[in-house]
């Protein structure tokens, strides 16, 4: 003899197909939620909130910023020091008419910048090291170089 609650007649309009036919009730358990993301993600945004808070403070502070600036096709400064091991932001301002570009196959780095305008770029930790770079569109007086030390 089957259990009540299992019983093939009626029992299909009161719980479904599923419990008529014998099977057993779908129901799941703390620790199924938990481990399928139902209730593991909800628990983990308080710790992932406070991690990106603190991380990126902590972050921040690490990077360098310089400004340079492009004139008569020239950069200044032509020699740029930033600290070994760390990443840095190089501001570039173009105050010529014409657009430049900051090309440097050492660093990686290829940006067009307008004239008037000015971009940022981020340089990954650079090792010690000379880095030379070049304004592409006039690389006869266009040039610099970026010491990691």
């Amino acid at each position: 003899m089957k259990p009540p609650n299992r019983q093939r007649h009626d029992s299909w309009r009161k719980y479904g197909t599923a419990i008529a036919l014998g099977a057993p009730p779908i129901t799941t358990t703390f620790r199924q939620r938990f481990w399928r993301g139902r209730i593991l993600p909800q628990c983990l945004v308080p710790v992932y909130l406070a991690t990106l808070a603190l991380g990126g403070a902590a972050l921040a502070e690490d990077v360098t910023n310089i400004e340079v600036t492009i004139k008569d096709h020239r950069f200044s400064p032509s020699e740029i020091r930033v600290p070994a091991g760390k990443p840095t932001l190089l501001t570039i301002k173009n105050e010529d008419p014409t657009a430049e570009e900051f090309d440097s196959s050492a660093l990686k780095v290829e940006k067009v910048i307008a004239g008037g305008r000015s971009a940022t770029l981020r340089l990954r930790p650079l090792g010690p090291g000379r880095y030379p770079f070049i304004g592409e569109y006039h690389s006869d007086t266009a040039q610099g170089v970026v010491i990691a030390e």
